[in-house]
């Protein structure tokens, strides 16, 4: 039986060891940001809640913006893996089926669209060049690979026009939600005190996000939902 050699097994054992810890860091900050979503908690904080030395988080992460950074990109990669993954199978993809994932991995999650909208600012200030160039990198990885997809079962799409469309959804889903009276009382912008400002900004933001979806998507590629779907079926 062939064995293994020692340096080849600890090297495994190290790098699985550093996947885990890695991934201890941004479960510990996520905790933070869940508990206290109007502030970002300091790489010290975070080392306290995962049980690290502040040290060993600066390892992993220069600053609490990347930090912040990386989180977002975990939770934006879990929609982007099971998107990839539904547009891999040979049965027939929908409208709906993209607006169910849209739902189930973007709106539901509490810290989702806080954290996605806040990194948008994080991204251009507090984020250092290179760090900010690779993270666009991995994301122009996942557009191609799910915008390849969304092509192969919408053919009414030509070349390049699935990115698109995903770059189009992402717009409205965080814009809509910045727009909303509800981001704007995490924010601390609540807007009682002008009632005229609170009707126009005051919706309910997962039934608003389908009907600007579903106009994108239908107008986009032809097609239109069934039934009630137009209403909010297709969240469900």
């Amino acid at each position: 039986m062939r064995r293994i050699p020692v340096v080849i097994r600890q090297r495994a054992i190290q790098a699985q060891d550093k996947q885990e810890r890695h991934h201890a860091i941004l479960d510990a900050a996520e905790r933070l940001l869940l508990r206290s979503p109007e502030r970002i908690a300091n790489v010290a904080e975070v080392a306290d809640e995962a049980g690290l030395a502040k040290g060993t988080v600066y390892l992993y992460f220069p600053s609490k913006e990347e930090l912040l950074l990386a989180v977002h990109e975990r939770n934006i990669d879990g929609f982007f893996r099971a998107l990839i993954d539904r547009l891999a199978e040979d049965r027939p993809a929908a409208i709906a089926d993209v607006l169910a994932l849209t739902h189930r991995h973007m709106v539901q999650p509490p810290l989702f669209l806080p954290l996605a909208a806040r990194c948008f600012g994080v991204m251009g200030q507090s984020v250092s060049p290179d760090a900010g160039v690779a993270f666009k990198g991995r994301m122009a990885e996942r557009l191609q690979m799910a915008g390849a997809g969304l092509e192969r079962h919408f053919r009414e799409l030509r070349p390049g026009d699935g990115v698109a469309l995903l770059r189009h959804s992402y717009a409205l889903i965080i814009g809509l939600w910045q727009m909303s009276a509800h981001a704007g009382e995490e924010s601390g912008c609540a807007l009682a005190a002008d009632p005229a400002a609170a009707a126009v900004f005051t919706y309910e933001y997962p039934a608003e996000l389908d009907r600007a979806l579903l106009a994108l998507w239908s107008g986009t590629v032809g097609r239109t939902l069934p039934g009630a779907a137009a209403s909010g079926e297709a969240s469900r």
